[in-house]
Protein backbone atom coordinates (compact mmCIF):
# COMPACT_ATOMS: atom_id res chain seq x y z
CA UNK A 1 0.00 0.00 0.00
CA UNK A 2 1.43 3.77 -1.26
CA UNK A 3 1.38 5.76 1.51
CA UNK A 4 0.49 9.37 0.15
CA UNK A 5 0.84 12.38 2.29
CA UNK A 6 -2.15 14.40 3.10
CA UNK A 7 -1.86 17.45 1.07
CA UNK A 8 0.38 17.79 -1.97
CA UNK A 9 1.71 20.82 -3.36
CA UNK A 10 0.24 20.22 -7.32
CA UNK A 11 1.07 23.14 -9.36
CA UNK A 12 -0.30 23.88 -12.88
CA UNK A 13 2.21 23.54 -15.50
CA UNK A 14 2.79 27.08 -16.91
CA UNK A 15 2.33 27.89 -20.49
CA UNK A 16 5.23 30.11 -21.49
CA UNK A 17 6.13 31.88 -25.21
CA UNK A 18 9.47 33.45 -26.13
CA UNK A 19 10.33 35.26 -29.44
CA UNK A 20 13.43 34.40 -31.06
CA UNK A 21 15.43 35.87 -33.43
CA UNK A 22 18.14 35.18 -35.31
CA UNK A 23 19.86 36.23 -38.61
CA UNK A 24 21.00 32.78 -40.55
CA UNK A 25 23.70 34.53 -42.73
CA UNK A 26 23.48 37.26 -45.62
CA UNK A 27 20.61 35.84 -48.13
CA UNK A 28 18.44 34.26 -45.43
CA UNK A 29 16.69 36.78 -43.63
CA UNK A 30 15.23 37.68 -40.21
CA UNK A 31 13.54 33.32 -39.24
CA UNK A 32 10.93 34.13 -36.30
CA UNK A 33 10.54 30.57 -33.94
CA UNK A 34 8.32 30.64 -30.50
CA UNK A 35 8.94 27.94 -28.01
CA UNK A 36 6.04 26.77 -25.65
CA UNK A 37 7.11 24.84 -22.92
CA UNK A 38 4.43 21.77 -21.40
CA UNK A 39 1.80 19.68 -22.55
CA UNK A 40 0.11 22.29 -24.81
CA UNK A 41 3.19 22.51 -27.07
CA UNK A 42 1.77 20.85 -30.05
CA UNK A 43 -1.56 21.46 -29.85
CA UNK A 44 -0.98 25.26 -30.26
CA UNK A 45 1.93 25.54 -32.64
CA UNK A 46 2.65 23.32 -35.81
CA UNK A 47 6.70 23.26 -36.69
CA UNK A 48 7.57 26.46 -38.46
CA UNK A 49 8.05 25.47 -42.37
CA UNK A 50 11.09 26.23 -44.40
CA UNK A 51 9.67 28.54 -46.11
CA UNK A 52 8.92 30.82 -42.95
CA UNK A 53 5.41 30.62 -43.37
CA UNK A 54 3.50 31.66 -40.06
CA UNK A 55 0.62 28.81 -38.69
CA UNK A 56 -0.62 30.76 -36.14
CA UNK A 57 -1.31 34.23 -35.81
CA UNK A 58 -0.17 35.62 -32.43
CA UNK A 59 -4.08 36.42 -31.41
CA UNK A 60 -4.56 33.16 -32.55
CA UNK A 61 -2.36 31.63 -30.29
CA UNK A 62 -3.57 33.66 -27.15
CA UNK A 63 -6.87 32.97 -27.59
CA UNK A 64 -5.70 28.56 -27.73
CA UNK A 65 -4.04 29.71 -24.68
CA UNK A 66 -7.22 31.09 -22.73
CA UNK A 67 -9.10 27.91 -24.03
CA UNK A 68 -7.15 26.07 -22.42
CA UNK A 69 -6.77 27.96 -19.03
CA UNK A 70 -10.59 27.98 -19.50
CA UNK A 71 -10.66 24.30 -19.82
CA UNK A 72 -8.42 23.22 -17.06
CA UNK A 73 -10.08 26.18 -14.18
CA UNK A 74 -13.66 24.24 -15.91
CA UNK A 75 -12.41 21.06 -14.64
CA UNK A 76 -11.38 21.79 -11.64
CA UNK A 77 -13.91 24.06 -10.59
CA UNK A 78 -16.36 20.89 -11.43
CA UNK A 79 -14.30 18.42 -9.53
CA UNK A 80 -14.36 20.85 -6.26
CA UNK A 81 -18.34 20.73 -6.66
CA UNK A 82 -18.66 16.90 -7.27
CA UNK A 83 -16.39 15.15 -4.64
CA UNK A 84 -18.00 15.62 -1.77
CA UNK A 85 -20.66 14.12 -2.89
CA UNK A 86 -18.62 11.00 -3.90
CA UNK A 87 -18.42 7.83 -1.24
CA UNK A 88 -16.19 4.94 -1.34
CA UNK A 89 -18.15 1.65 -0.57
CA UNK A 90 -16.43 -0.83 1.52
CA UNK A 91 -17.61 -4.82 0.75
CA UNK A 92 -16.75 -6.52 4.47
CA UNK A 93 -18.07 -10.20 4.94
CA UNK A 94 -17.28 -12.86 7.87
CA UNK A 95 -14.41 -14.72 7.69
CA UNK A 96 -16.49 -17.77 7.74
CA UNK A 97 -17.92 -17.26 4.76
CA UNK A 98 -14.97 -17.26 3.08
CA UNK A 99 -13.98 -20.89 3.20
CA UNK A 100 -15.49 -23.90 5.12
CA UNK A 101 -15.09 -24.06 9.09
CA UNK A 102 -13.31 -20.41 8.61
CA UNK A 103 -9.97 -21.16 8.35
CA UNK A 104 -7.85 -18.98 5.97
CA UNK A 105 -4.63 -20.29 4.98
CA UNK A 106 -2.96 -17.33 5.15
CA UNK A 107 -3.45 -17.16 8.86
CA UNK A 108 -1.60 -20.00 10.38
CA UNK A 109 -2.26 -19.37 13.78
CA UNK A 110 -5.80 -19.80 13.38
CA UNK A 111 -8.04 -22.19 15.37
CA UNK A 112 -10.61 -23.93 12.81
CA UNK A 113 -13.54 -23.61 15.25
CA UNK A 114 -12.13 -19.99 17.21
CA UNK A 115 -16.23 -18.84 16.85
CA UNK A 116 -14.18 -14.85 16.94
CA UNK A 117 -12.27 -15.70 14.29
CA UNK A 118 -15.02 -17.36 12.11
CA UNK A 119 -17.08 -13.76 12.63
CA UNK A 120 -14.75 -11.48 12.02
CA UNK A 121 -15.41 -9.22 9.17
CA UNK A 122 -12.71 -9.29 6.57
CA UNK A 123 -12.72 -6.53 3.53
CA UNK A 124 -12.97 -8.11 0.12
CA UNK A 125 -13.40 -5.15 -1.97
CA UNK A 126 -15.12 -1.87 -2.67
CA UNK A 127 -16.61 0.55 -5.10
CA UNK A 128 -18.08 3.83 -5.48
CA UNK A 129 -21.26 6.42 -4.91
CA UNK A 130 -22.89 9.18 -5.07
CA UNK A 131 -25.28 10.92 -3.01
CA UNK A 132 -28.78 11.38 -5.03
CA UNK A 133 -30.63 12.98 -1.96
CA UNK A 134 -29.49 14.65 1.13
CA UNK A 135 -31.42 12.27 3.38
CA UNK A 136 -28.95 9.91 2.41
CA UNK A 137 -29.63 7.73 -0.70
CA UNK A 138 -26.55 6.73 -2.91
CA UNK A 139 -26.55 5.32 -6.51
CA UNK A 140 -23.88 2.96 -6.89
CA UNK A 141 -23.72 -0.43 -9.25
CA UNK A 142 -25.20 -3.83 -8.80
CA UNK A 143 -22.26 -5.88 -9.03
CA UNK A 144 -20.59 -3.49 -6.08
CA UNK A 145 -23.18 -4.73 -3.96
CA UNK A 146 -24.18 -7.73 -4.99
CA UNK A 147 -23.19 -10.06 -1.90
CA UNK A 148 -26.35 -10.49 0.34
CA UNK A 149 -24.45 -11.49 3.21
CA UNK A 150 -22.41 -8.82 2.78
CA UNK A 151 -21.53 -5.68 5.43
CA UNK A 152 -21.39 -2.47 3.10
CA UNK A 153 -19.85 1.08 4.96
CA UNK A 154 -19.74 4.10 3.09
CA UNK A 155 -16.83 6.73 3.50
CA UNK A 156 -17.74 9.81 2.95
CA UNK A 157 -15.23 12.93 1.34
CA UNK A 158 -14.63 14.10 4.27
CA UNK A 159 -13.60 10.66 5.78
CA UNK A 160 -16.68 9.88 7.94
CA UNK A 161 -17.32 5.99 8.10
CA UNK A 162 -21.25 4.90 8.02
CA UNK A 163 -23.18 2.20 7.88
CA UNK A 164 -25.48 1.55 4.76
CA UNK A 165 -28.47 -0.68 4.17
CA UNK A 166 -28.60 -2.05 0.61
CA UNK A 167 -32.33 -0.48 -0.31
CA UNK A 168 -33.14 -1.82 -4.31
CA UNK A 169 -31.39 -3.54 -6.99
CA UNK A 170 -32.42 -3.32 -10.38
CA UNK A 171 -32.87 -6.53 -12.44
CA UNK A 172 -32.33 -4.54 -15.48
CA UNK A 173 -29.19 -2.26 -15.20
CA UNK A 174 -26.55 -2.95 -13.48
CA UNK A 175 -27.24 -0.22 -10.48
CA UNK A 176 -28.17 -0.43 -6.72
CA UNK A 177 -29.27 1.83 -3.87
CA UNK A 178 -27.82 2.30 -0.60
CA UNK A 179 -29.38 4.82 2.48
CA UNK A 180 -27.30 6.14 4.90
CA UNK A 181 -29.07 7.59 8.25
CA UNK A 182 -28.77 11.36 8.22
CA UNK A 183 -29.48 14.63 6.60
CA UNK A 184 -27.87 17.60 4.86
CA UNK A 185 -25.35 15.18 2.37
CA UNK A 186 -23.77 16.75 -0.64
CA UNK A 187 -25.43 15.52 -3.80
CA UNK A 188 -25.23 15.91 -7.52
CA UNK A 189 -26.85 17.43 -9.92
CA UNK A 190 -28.39 15.22 -13.09
CA UNK A 191 -27.39 16.03 -16.93
CA UNK A 192 -28.87 14.72 -19.73
CA UNK A 193 -27.84 11.67 -21.32
CA UNK A 194 -29.49 11.78 -24.75
CA UNK A 195 -27.62 15.16 -24.91
CA UNK A 196 -24.44 14.17 -25.09
CA UNK A 197 -22.20 14.11 -28.16
CA UNK A 198 -19.16 12.12 -29.11
CA UNK A 199 -15.58 14.03 -28.41
CA UNK A 200 -17.24 16.08 -25.68
CA UNK A 201 -15.06 16.18 -22.34
CA UNK A 202 -15.93 13.71 -19.44
CA UNK A 203 -14.87 13.40 -15.92
CA UNK A 204 -14.48 10.50 -13.71
CA UNK A 205 -14.18 10.42 -9.80
CA UNK A 206 -13.70 7.22 -8.27
CA UNK A 207 -12.57 4.72 -5.71
CA UNK A 208 -9.56 3.47 -7.36
CA UNK A 209 -8.23 -0.44 -7.13
CA UNK A 210 -10.64 -0.05 -3.77
CA UNK A 211 -7.50 2.38 -2.20
CA UNK A 212 -7.11 5.83 -3.66
CA UNK A 213 -10.58 7.29 -2.44
CA UNK A 214 -12.27 10.16 -5.24
CA UNK A 215 -9.38 9.43 -7.95
CA UNK A 216 -10.06 12.11 -10.98
CA UNK A 217 -9.63 10.96 -14.43
CA UNK A 218 -10.33 12.96 -17.44
CA UNK A 219 -10.93 12.21 -21.23
CA UNK A 220 -13.91 12.34 -23.86
CA UNK A 221 -16.82 10.44 -24.97
CA UNK A 222 -16.07 7.69 -27.34
CA UNK A 223 -19.21 6.65 -28.50
CA UNK A 224 -22.87 6.23 -27.50
CA UNK A 225 -25.48 3.56 -27.57
CA UNK A 226 -22.89 0.91 -27.26
CA UNK A 227 -24.80 -2.61 -25.97
CA UNK A 228 -21.88 -4.51 -23.56
CA UNK A 229 -22.33 -7.84 -21.66
CA UNK A 230 -20.11 -6.81 -18.35
CA UNK A 231 -19.28 -9.42 -15.90
CA UNK A 232 -18.01 -8.94 -12.19
CA UNK A 233 -15.49 -11.83 -12.39
CA UNK A 234 -17.79 -14.19 -10.17
CA UNK A 235 -19.94 -15.74 -13.28
CA UNK A 236 -22.56 -12.84 -12.65
CA UNK A 237 -23.31 -10.41 -15.90
CA UNK A 238 -25.29 -7.69 -17.30
CA UNK A 239 -26.60 -6.63 -20.70
CA UNK A 240 -26.45 -2.70 -20.41
CA UNK A 241 -28.51 -0.82 -23.19
CA UNK A 242 -27.21 2.13 -24.93
CA UNK A 243 -23.76 2.53 -22.82
CA UNK A 244 -21.71 5.38 -22.94
CA UNK A 245 -17.70 4.56 -23.46
CA UNK A 246 -15.03 7.03 -23.00
CA UNK A 247 -11.69 6.93 -22.61
CA UNK A 248 -11.65 8.29 -19.28
CA UNK A 249 -9.38 5.45 -16.89
CA UNK A 250 -12.06 3.95 -15.07
CA UNK A 251 -9.97 0.66 -13.09
CA UNK A 252 -11.66 -1.50 -10.47
CA UNK A 253 -13.04 -0.14 -7.54
CA UNK A 254 -14.74 2.94 -9.77
CA UNK A 255 -17.50 0.78 -10.74
CA UNK A 256 -20.75 2.95 -9.48
CA UNK A 257 -19.10 6.28 -9.50
CA UNK A 258 -20.25 9.39 -11.48
CA UNK A 259 -19.46 10.54 -15.09
CA UNK A 260 -19.94 14.37 -15.46
CA UNK A 261 -19.77 16.75 -18.21
CA UNK A 262 -18.32 20.34 -17.92
CA UNK A 263 -20.90 21.91 -16.39
CA UNK A 264 -20.59 19.42 -13.43
CA UNK A 265 -23.34 16.98 -14.45
CA UNK A 266 -23.71 13.62 -13.88
CA UNK A 267 -24.31 12.09 -17.41
CA UNK A 268 -23.58 8.49 -16.64
CA UNK A 269 -22.65 6.08 -13.81
CA UNK A 270 -19.29 4.35 -14.19
CA UNK A 271 -19.62 0.57 -14.40
CA UNK A 272 -17.20 -1.21 -16.79
CA UNK A 273 -13.68 -1.60 -18.50
CA UNK A 274 -12.59 -3.52 -21.09
CA UNK A 275 -9.16 -5.35 -20.12
CA UNK A 276 -8.86 -6.40 -24.10
CA UNK A 277 -7.73 -2.99 -25.19
CA UNK A 278 -6.63 0.77 -23.59
CA UNK A 279 -8.64 3.39 -22.35
CA UNK A 280 -11.89 1.74 -23.55
CA UNK A 281 -14.08 2.20 -20.38
CA UNK A 282 -18.30 2.26 -19.95
CA UNK A 283 -20.93 4.10 -18.51
CA UNK A 284 -24.85 3.94 -17.48
CA UNK A 285 -26.68 6.67 -18.96
CA UNK A 286 -28.06 8.69 -16.14
CA UNK A 287 -31.67 9.02 -17.67
CA UNK A 288 -32.06 5.27 -17.07
CA UNK A 289 -31.33 6.20 -13.71
CA UNK A 290 -33.52 8.76 -13.17
CA UNK A 291 -36.49 6.55 -12.82
CA UNK A 292 -34.72 4.21 -10.99
CA UNK A 293 -34.77 7.46 -8.30
CA UNK A 294 -37.82 8.15 -8.64
CA UNK A 295 -39.58 5.22 -7.96
CA UNK A 296 -37.26 4.80 -4.62
CA UNK A 297 -38.04 7.63 -3.25
CA UNK A 298 -42.37 7.00 -4.53
CA UNK A 299 -42.72 3.95 -4.10
CA UNK A 300 -39.99 2.37 -2.30
CA UNK A 301 -39.11 0.06 -4.81
CA UNK A 302 -37.92 -0.07 -8.06
CA UNK A 303 -41.25 -0.24 -10.84
CA UNK A 304 -40.61 -2.25 -13.95
CA UNK A 305 -42.56 -3.21 -16.65
CA UNK A 306 -42.19 -6.90 -17.55
CA UNK A 307 -42.89 -8.72 -20.73
CA UNK A 308 -41.14 -12.55 -19.56
CA UNK A 309 -38.84 -13.56 -22.49
CA UNK A 310 -35.73 -14.70 -23.27
CA UNK A 311 -34.07 -13.05 -26.50
CA UNK A 312 -31.00 -12.23 -28.87
CA UNK A 313 -31.04 -9.19 -30.98
CA UNK A 314 -30.66 -10.41 -34.25
CA UNK A 315 -28.14 -9.28 -36.81
CA UNK A 316 -26.75 -10.27 -40.44
CA UNK A 317 -24.49 -12.54 -38.95
CA UNK A 318 -26.46 -14.08 -36.53
CA UNK A 319 -29.46 -14.64 -39.19
CA UNK A 320 -27.18 -16.54 -41.24
CA UNK A 321 -25.91 -19.20 -38.49
CA UNK A 322 -29.40 -19.48 -37.79
CA UNK A 323 -30.95 -19.60 -41.40
CA UNK A 324 -33.73 -16.39 -40.56
CA UNK A 325 -35.13 -14.43 -42.91
CA UNK A 326 -35.26 -11.39 -40.66
CA UNK A 327 -31.85 -10.01 -39.74
CA UNK A 328 -33.55 -7.40 -37.42
CA UNK A 329 -35.73 -7.77 -34.18
CA UNK A 330 -35.64 -9.86 -31.30
CA UNK A 331 -35.59 -13.77 -31.17
CA UNK A 332 -37.35 -15.57 -28.47
CA UNK A 333 -34.42 -18.01 -27.30
CA UNK A 334 -34.14 -20.17 -24.23
CA UNK A 335 -31.33 -19.70 -21.88
CA UNK A 336 -27.55 -20.57 -22.12
CA UNK A 337 -27.58 -24.67 -22.43
CA UNK A 338 -31.29 -24.83 -22.16
CA UNK A 339 -31.37 -24.72 -18.10
CA UNK A 340 -33.86 -21.55 -18.46
CA UNK A 341 -36.81 -21.14 -20.33
CA UNK A 342 -37.23 -18.69 -23.42
CA UNK A 343 -41.19 -18.01 -22.27
CA UNK A 344 -41.56 -17.68 -18.35
CA UNK A 345 -44.04 -19.02 -17.39
CA UNK A 346 -47.16 -17.30 -16.13
CA UNK A 347 -45.74 -14.10 -17.77
CA UNK A 348 -47.85 -11.86 -19.96
CA UNK A 349 -45.38 -13.23 -22.96
CA UNK A 350 -46.79 -16.88 -21.87
CA UNK A 351 -50.51 -15.62 -21.38
CA UNK A 352 -50.22 -14.10 -24.65
CA UNK A 353 -48.94 -17.34 -26.44
CA UNK A 354 -45.72 -16.67 -27.16
CA UNK A 355 -43.11 -19.21 -28.23
CA UNK A 356 -39.71 -19.89 -28.28
CA UNK A 357 -38.58 -19.38 -31.57
CA UNK A 358 -40.97 -15.99 -32.66
CA UNK A 359 -39.16 -12.93 -33.33
CA UNK A 360 -40.93 -9.85 -32.10
CA UNK A 361 -40.22 -7.33 -35.06
CA UNK A 362 -41.66 -4.67 -33.27
CA UNK A 363 -44.11 -2.69 -30.06
CA UNK A 364 -46.49 -0.71 -31.14
CA UNK A 365 -45.06 -0.02 -35.06
CA UNK A 366 -41.63 0.62 -33.44
CA UNK A 367 -38.99 -1.80 -34.92
CA UNK A 368 -36.47 -3.08 -32.82
CA UNK A 369 -32.85 -2.98 -33.81
CA UNK A 370 -29.88 -2.94 -32.07
CA UNK A 371 -29.88 0.55 -31.10
CA UNK A 372 -33.89 0.42 -30.21
CA UNK A 373 -33.88 -3.17 -28.51
CA UNK A 374 -36.66 -4.91 -27.11
CA UNK A 375 -35.24 -3.89 -23.40
CA UNK A 376 -35.19 -0.27 -24.08
CA UNK A 377 -38.51 0.13 -25.70
CA UNK A 378 -40.14 -1.84 -22.97
CA UNK A 379 -38.46 0.46 -20.43
CA UNK A 380 -41.20 2.98 -22.03
CA UNK A 381 -44.21 1.59 -20.63
CA UNK A 382 -45.37 1.30 -17.54
CA UNK A 383 -46.87 -1.93 -15.47
CA UNK A 384 -50.21 -2.69 -16.60
CA UNK A 385 -50.05 -0.95 -20.75
CA UNK A 386 -51.24 -3.06 -23.24
CA UNK A 387 -48.44 -3.16 -26.46
CA UNK A 388 -49.01 -4.64 -29.78
CA UNK A 389 -46.14 -6.97 -30.90
CA UNK A 390 -45.91 -7.31 -34.65
CA UNK A 391 -44.42 -11.60 -34.62
CA UNK A 392 -43.04 -13.32 -37.25
CA UNK A 393 -43.66 -17.17 -36.73
CA UNK A 394 -42.34 -19.49 -39.54
CA UNK A 395 -43.54 -18.09 -42.90
CA UNK A 396 -46.43 -16.05 -40.71
CA UNK A 397 -46.51 -12.47 -39.08
CA UNK A 398 -48.92 -11.61 -36.99
CA UNK A 399 -50.34 -9.03 -34.46
CA UNK A 400 -50.37 -10.23 -30.26
CA UNK A 401 -51.43 -7.68 -27.96
CA UNK A 402 -49.69 -7.79 -24.59
CA UNK A 403 -50.66 -6.69 -21.41
CA UNK A 404 -47.57 -6.32 -19.21
CA UNK A 405 -47.07 -6.70 -15.72
CA UNK A 406 -44.74 -5.74 -12.97
CA UNK A 407 -41.89 -7.15 -12.84
CA UNK A 408 -41.27 -9.08 -9.56
CA UNK A 409 -36.81 -8.96 -9.06
CA UNK A 410 -36.56 -12.63 -7.80
CA UNK A 411 -38.11 -13.90 -11.43
CA UNK A 412 -35.41 -12.09 -13.34
CA UNK A 413 -32.31 -13.94 -11.27
CA UNK A 414 -34.46 -17.73 -12.06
Amino acid sequence: KVNMPESMNTKTPLIITAAIAALIGALSGALAASLISGAAQSSLFLSQSLMGETVLSEREVDREIIELIEEETATIAVVERVTPAVVSVVIEVPRGNLLPNGFDPFSFSQELHDESSVNELIEIGGGTGFFVSSDGYIITNKHVVSDSSAKFTVITNDGAELPALLVASDAFFDIAILKVEGDAFPTVSFGDSDAIKIGQTVIAIGNTLSEFRNTVTKGVVSGINRRIVAGDGFGESDVIEGAIQTDAAINPGNSGGPLINLLGNVIGVNTAVSFEGESIGFAIPVNDVKKIVDDIRTHGRIIRPWLGVRYVILDEFIAEQEGLEYEQGALIVAGAYGQSEAVFAGSPADNAGLQEGDIILSIDGKEITSNATLAKIIQDYFPGDEIKLMIAREDEIFPVNVQLAELDSDIINQ
